[in-house]
């Protein structure tokens, strides 16, 4: 075998343990089942994106394939920041309803 497509192989390998580690851990670390639920939905387009674009990335002739690189590389951080930004919303919000949960009703009264 040629040492290049040995090397493309083990990437590929690699970079999937990675990926699949990497998913396992996002899903295993979330607090709620609203946050569980998103880190799915997330993970399954992640995912979907990624393949759609090494199928793309390997399929398409040479100049479009290095223009993929251009929304791929602007919207992927993006989707990043999306992710981050609404877990943390639900961590908030999934807070701030366990403090109200927490908190007596305001016409009870202690009757001890």
């Amino acid at each position: 075998m040629h040492p290049g497509l040995i090397g493309g192989i083990a990437g590929i390998v690699i970079g999937a343990i990675g990926g699949i580690i990497g998913t396992y851990c996002s899903i295993r670390n979330t607090e709620s089942v609203r946050e569980r639920a998103f880190m799915i939905k997330v993970s399954i387009v992640g995912w979907t994106i990624g393949v759609l674009f090494l199928i793309l990335l390997i399929g398409l002739s040479s100049p479009y394939r290095f223009l993929l690189w251009i929304p791929y590389s602007i919207l992927f951080p993006f989707g990043i920041i999306y992710g981050n930004k609404t877990v943390q919303r639900i961590r908030e919000e999934e807070a701030k309803r366990g403090a109200e949960d927490a908190k007596p009703a305001p016409n009870s009264t202690d009757n001890t």
